[in-house]
C-alpha cells in the first residue's frame, strides 16, 4: 500500500487528472473497466511516472493507503452507481469515494446518504476546465461532509488552478452542493457561449465582417472588461482555416451538442421558482440548432424582413460589446440568484462570493470580471441579486442604450438573438415595480377559482388580522359578480 489516491476512469479527463496529481508529488493508482486502457496509459503518457495500474478492483484497492481515497472519473448516471457497488464491499469505515464527473446533484445527495449509512465518506466534486484544466489545474467544487473534504483537501488544493496564490478549490457545502454549483456553472457557461455566438452572428450578418476582422475584434475585447477564456478561444478559432482555405468556423455544421447540465440548471430554476430565462434560452438555442434539416426546409418557404444595415460600423461594434457585457451580467445574476435560493432550500449555506473567486482560474467561464462578483458579495453578503450592486447597476445603466439598439437592429433585420433579448426582458422585469401578472391572476380566478390577493387604494396589499395577505375570489359567473374573502 503506497498510493496516496486512486483514480477510476481513464478517458482523457481521467488520464490528465492522474498526471496532474502525480506532477504535484502524489503517488496515484489507476483502474479502468477496459483493462487495455490501463496498460496503454502506463506505457504511454504515464511511463516513468509515479503511477501504478491495476487489472481488478481488489488489486486496485490494495495499492491505496488507508483511509482509501478513490476518484471516479466515469460517465454520470448508472456507471457511477455501478462502480460504487463494486467498491463498497472492499471498503472500510472512513474510506472516501469522490465523484469527479458531471453528476446530477440529486444523485449525489442520494449516494451521499446511502454511503453515510454504511460509514463510507462521499464527495461530489464538480471539476471544470476541460482536458487542459484537468492536466494543468482545474477549478474544483467539492461538496460532502467537512470531514470527508479534510481527507482530500491537501491533494485538491495542490492540483487546482491557482490565482494570486489562492487555489480555485474550496469546500462548497454538504451532500450535493458541489455538483449543484458545478451544474449552475455549466448553465452560465451555456449563456456565455450563446451570447458570444450572437455577437458573432451580428458581426457577420449585419456588419459583414470576415474571420480576420472578427479575430481582431474579439482579441481587442479580451484586453478589457470582457476578458475571459471563452472570448480568448473565440479569437483563436477565427485564426484557423480548413484545408480548402475557408475559415474553419464556416465549415463547422451549425448543430450544437449538449450533455444535459444546462437543461438541469433550467429545470432546477423552475423547481425553485427562480427566473433564469437566459440560461433556458441558451439551452433552447441548442435545441433549435439541432433540427438543421427542418430549418433548411423552413428557410425555403418562410421569409423574414429584407433590408440592409447602413449604420456606423465602429459605433455598432461598441454597441455589440456593451450588449454582450450587459447580457452576461444578467446571466450571472440569474445563476447566482438560483444558487442563493438553492442554498436556502437545501440548507447548504453557500458562500457565493467565494464561489465566484473559485471560478477565476481553471474553469471554462473564468473571466476577469468574476472578482467584481466577489466584491459585490463582500459589500453585501445578503445581496439578493447582482443587478442591485452599485458596480453592476452602473455598468448596465451605461450599456442600456446600446443594448436596446442592438436588439432592435437584430429584430428589424431578422437576426435571432434569443439570449440578448431574454437577458434584457429579465432586466426590465426585475426593475419593474408592477408587472402584468395581475391580469394572469384575474384570469386564473375566472376560469379556475384560483383566488388572488388584492391592493387597497394606496397600493398596499390587503392583509388579515394576523398580517397575512387576504385571499379573495370573485364569483365571475354570477350577474353582479360578488367578491368574497376566502377563509
Amino acid at each position: 500500500m503506497s498510493a496516496d489516491i486512486g483514480l477510476i476512469g481513464l478517458a482523457v479527463m481521467g488520464e490528465n487528472l492522474a498526471l496532474n496529481m502525480e506532477s504535484k508529488g502524489f503517488e496515484v493508482a489507476v483502474f479502468n473497466r477496459t483493462i487495455s486502457r490501463v496498460d496503454a496509459f502506463l506505457s504511454g503518457s504515464a511511463k516513468g511516472k509515479n503511477i501504478t495500474g491495476a487489472h481488478s478492483i481488489p488489486d486496485f484497492l490494495s495499492q491505496l493507503k488507508s483511509p482509501k481515497k478513490i476518484i471516479l472519473m466515469v460517465k454520470a448516471g448508472e456507471p457511477v452507481d455501478a462502480f460504487i457497488e463494486l467498491l463498497v464491499p472492499h471498503l472500510s469505515k472512513g474510506d472516501l469515494i469522490i465523484d469527479g464527473g458531471n453528476s446530477n446533484f440529486n444523485d449525489t445527495t442520494r449516494r451521499h446518504e446511502e454511503l453515510s449509512n454504511q460509514e463510507i465518506l462521499y464527495i461530489g466534486t464538480g471539476i471544470s476546465g476541460g482536458e487542459e484544466g484537468a492536466l494543468k489545474g482545474p477549478a474544483m467544487m467539492p461538496g460532502g461532509s467537512p470531514e470527508a473534504y479534510e481527507l482530500v483537501e491537501p491533494i485538491f488544493t495542490k492540483i487546482a488552478a491557482q490565482v494570486e496564490g489562492t487555489p480555485c478549490c474550496s469546500y462548497i457545502g454538504p451532500n450535493g452542493a458541489g455538483h449543484y454549483v458545478k451544474m449552475v456553472h455549466n448553465g452560465i457557461e451555456y449563456c456565455d457561449m450563446q451570447l458570444i455566438c450572437e455577437a458573432y452572428s451580428l458581426m457577420k450578418s449585419v456588419l459583414g465582417l470576415d474571420a480576420e476582422e472578427m479575430q481582431k475584434v474579439f482579441n481587442e475585447w479580451n484586453q478589457g472588461e470582457l476578458n475571459s477564456y471563452l472570448i480568448e478561444i473565440t479569437a483563436d478559432i477565427f485564426t484557423q482555416f480548413d484545408d480548402g482555405g475557408s475559415p474553419f468556423v464556416d465549415v463547422v455544421l451549425d448543430q450544437a451538442g449538449q450533455k444535459g447540465t444546462g437543461k438541469w440548471t433550467s429545470i432546477s430554476a423552475l423547481d425553485l421558482g427562480i427566473s433564469a430565462p437566459t440560461i433556458a434560452e441558451a439551452v433552447f438555442a441548442r435545441c433549435i440548432s439541432a433540427i438543421k434539416s427542418e430549418r433548411v426546409d423552413a428557410a425555403e418557404v418562410i421569409k423574414g424582413p429584407i433590408g440592409t444595415f447602413d449604420g456606423d460600423r465602429e459605433e455598432t461594434l461598441k454597441a455589440i460589446h456593451d450588449a454582450l457585457y450587459a447580457a452576461k451580467i444578467c446571466s450571472y445574476a440569474q445563476g447566482f440568484a438560483l444558487m442563493r435560493e438553492a442554498s436556502t432550500e437545501y440548507d447548504w449555506d453557500l458562500d457565493l462570493g467565494n464561489i465566484a473567486l473559485g471560478w477565476r482560474g481553471g474553469c471554462i467561464i473564468r473571466a476577469k470580471f468574476l472578482h467584481r462578483i466577489a466584491d459585490a458579495f463582500d459589500r453585501n453578503p445578503d445581496l439578493p441579486n447582482l443587478l442591485l450592486d452599485s458596480y453592476f447597476r452602473d455598468v448596465i445603466e451605461t450599456a442600456q442604450p446600446h443594448w436596446r439598439n442592438v436588439i432592435s437592429t437584430a429584430t428589424q433585420l431578422g437576426v435571432p438573438v434569443p439570449a440578448f433579448s431574454s437577458a434584457l426582458a429579465y432586466f426590465d422585469s426585475y426593475r419593474s415595480s408592477r408587472l402584468s401578472a395581475n391580469l394572469i391572476q384575474a384570469m386564473r380566478d375566472y376560469f379556475g377559482a384560483h383566488t388572488y390577493n388584492k391592493l387597497d387604494n394606496d397600493g398596499n396589499i390587503i392583509v388579515d388580522k394576523d398580517g397575512e395577505p387576504k385571499v379573495f375570489h370573485t364569483e365571475w359567473m354570477l350577474e353582479n359578480r360578488p367578491e368574497i374573502t376566502v377563509e
